[in-house]
């Protein structure tokens, strides 16, 4: 991590702080740290309950911890059922726009009916409540409907991206023992139309447990049918089955909501199971408090619903807060670098939740694009997924924020199913660290023995105390979720191993390093892979960068370097020692790479994470293992 100097350091404007809901962090976090149980209390009284909790926390079978025992609720309940009986009843609740310029709107009314009549179809297939339902789908309204109905009748909702393959897809119905797939005939990347019936088809051939494929038809694709077992939900929809009225199924505050599968270097993917009342209250207070949610704000979260960033901060969180939400099916860059500010110009976006991925993508483009559009609408930005390169974080800061709007970089994971760090509006921002952490929150950076290391020095992120919003277990497989995410200190207490690799620095700011697989050795010395990726992205020729380490004789490893540069830059041999030196410059020499590489693209995660792992097994000759989640 490179000195910060306090130049670097950016301080909220007189507006963001008259304005902020929550004005100062330090008194609230030592409140809520000293009494936890207490604070989550009054923030889960700001949503309605059918019956109150008899206890905030049962830590009695810890680390299964539970939350608001006793009580009983639903997530519909909050995110819509409330909002149809006050005035926030025609208020808009989603704009959607598809790639091809399509665009449709529903007011929370409107989302009711939709989510309604969804779930009556669920019904009349035979789901119940527990019943655990696969959704494969493009980013469209009906994803979010589709996910709204299983909670309202009590079912849990299995969403997979609709960017995964068969295997993938085949896998996850497997181990959730899926007997209904809500899917579509196709979606659009690019100007294409994506077949993804073909490939539903395909893993339900593979899955003997579905019965019933339920299919929108959201493109004009020719697909094949199963007259037995796929039924295409307008045919459904207009039945006297699909009543725009159904009552929402009242729930203990342990029922399961939702499973998201999350992938890991090793092993098969861990089903983490989130509940509806810890969780309700963990999105929505973070999404409020974080991002200053005002009534009328519009709110865009540029991640896919399929994620855990699209199921807290596209449907849950802000549907709760009764926020105005931005859906867009289609590429960032499609088909010209400027959709995306196209988008926030059209429809007044006030909030931009996006990845350091798609900021540095945009930023190839340079400040054209963005210039061409007024974005004064913007009053703060996001970032989620990984570290924010601090090049990236200020060409989003000056050239999107216009210089006035804090960026709110949060670190979080789909194990904790809300921000676990990050800044509030009026907090001092320094470019690449998350902050501080979030309410009721206790973090540290300790060492291979567990004692807490001093500031500046790397270490283990480690969460000492439980939170509402955390997954309760992985499915069906209590112990994998024990061991892999728990460990007693020398007192017996449960801390939470979050498997990133942190540092904290004089302030108490927590910069965040990258997965611990992902840190190198080089003569003893311990780097970052973001670092390194960090500085190679302050080159004003390079868009992005990714490092990994491969065995050297003598120091161990050796840092080698692939680099996507700048839109109309060409690669050569004098720019490939010029970067070298760069990095040797901006970090010591111990950090030079071996080699740099040029490439065009980089293999990530659809969900924007570099899978270095791919690279390293690539460079080495070894089997690249298990690429379901790959872009590309």
């Amino acid at each position: 991590m490179t000195a910060v100097n306090q130049q670097d350091i950016f301080y909220p404007s007189n507006d963001v702080l008259e304005q902020a809901n929550v004005a100062e962090y330090q008194k609230l976090y030592d409140y809520s740290v000293e009494n936890r149980e207490a604070f989550w209390a009054e923030q889960a009284e700001t949503l309605g309950w059918y019956k109150k909790w008899d206890k905030v926390l049962d830590e009695s079978n810890a680390p299964f911890y539970q939350w608001f025992k006793g009580g009983s609720t639903n997530i519909v309940h909050n995110a819509i059922d409330r909002h149809v009986q006050s005035a926030n009843r025609n208020k808009m609740a989603i704009i959607w726009e598809g790639e091809n310029g399509q665009v449709r709107n529903f007011s929370y009314n409107g989302l009711n009916r939709e989510v309604c009549q969804f779930a009556n179809v669920l019904k009349s297939m035979g789901v119940e409540k527990g019943d655990i339902v696969t959704i494969y789908m493009p980013q469209i309204p009906e994803l979010v409907f589709a996910m709204l109905a299983c909670a309202k009748i009590g079912a849990i909702h299995s969403v997979v991206y609709g960017g995964f393959s068969t295997d993938a897809l085949a896998s996850r119905i497997d181990d959730a023992h899926s007997r209904v797939l809500i899917t579509a005939d196709g979606g659009w990347r690019r100007g294409k139309q994506v077949d993804l019936k073909s490939i539903a088809n395909e893993a339900m051939e593979r899955s003997p447990s579905i019965e019933v494929c339920i299919c929108v038809k959201n493109n004009e694709l020719d697909v094949e049918m199963e007259p037995s077992r796929d039924f295409w939900l307008h045919d459904l929809t207009a039945l006297p089955i699909a009543s725009p009225k159904c009552e929402t199924e009242e729930l203990d505050a342990e029922d399961p909501l939702f499973i998201l599968y999350t992938s890991g270097t090793t092993g098969k993917p861990k089903g983490m199971v989130h509940t509806h009342g810890g969780y309700s209250v963990y999105t929505s207070t973070t999404h409020r408090m974080a991002f200053d949610i005002k009534p009328e704000d519009r709110w865009w979260c540029a991640a896919d619903p399929g994620w855990i960033t699209g199921h807290s901060y596209i449907v849950y969180g802000p549907l709760i807060n009764g926020a105005t939400i931005m859906l867009y099916e289609g590429a960032p860059n499609y088909p010209y670098p400027n959709r995306w500010w196209q988008i926030v110009e059209k429809y007044g976006i006030n909030i931009l939740y996006t990845s350091p991925t798609a900021i540095r993508g945009l930023m190839r483009f340079g400040e054209r694009w963005p210039k061409k559009h007024d974005l004064s609408s913007l009053r703060l930005l996001g970032s989620v997924g990984e570290p924010i390169n601090p090049e990236a974080w200020r060409w989003y800061h000056s050239v999107i924020g216009n210089g006035k709007c804090p960026i709110i970089d949060t670190w979080w994971q789909t194990e904790t199913g809300g921000f676990m760090v990050c800044p509030l509006p009026v907090t001092p921002l320094k470019p690449g660290s998350a902050t501080k952490p979030f309410f009721g929150n206790e973090i540290s950076i300790v060492n291979d023995e567990g004692a807490e290391v001093p500031a500046n020095e790397e270490g283990k992120l480690i969460i000492k105390n439980p939170w509402p919003g955390m997954a309760r277990t992985v499915f069906k497989d209590p112990e994998r979720y024990k061991d892999l995410y728990w460990s007693q200190d020398e007192q017996g207490k449960w801390i939470y191993l979050a498997g990133d690799s942190a540092k904290k620095d004089d302030d108490g700011y927590i910069w965040v390093i990258g997965r611990m697989d992902e840190v190198l050795k080089v003569s003893g010395y311990r780097l970052g892979t973001s670092e390194v990726e960090s500085a190679l992205v302050s080159h004003p020729k390079v868009t992005e960068a990714a490092a990994i380490g491969l065995p050297h004789e003598l120091k161990g490893n050796a840092i080698h370097t692939y680099v996507i540069l700048n839109a109309g830059v060409e690669p050569t041999k004098e720019l490939m020692f010029e970067l070298k030196n760069h990095v040797g410059n901006e970090m010591g020499k111990i950090a030079t790479p071996e080699s740099v590489e040029f490439v065009d693209s980089l293999p990530k995660t659809r969900s924007g994470k570099i899978m270095r792992r791919v690279l390293k097994a690539q460079a080495l000759g070894q089997d690249v293992g298990d690429l379901s989640t790959l872009e590309e």
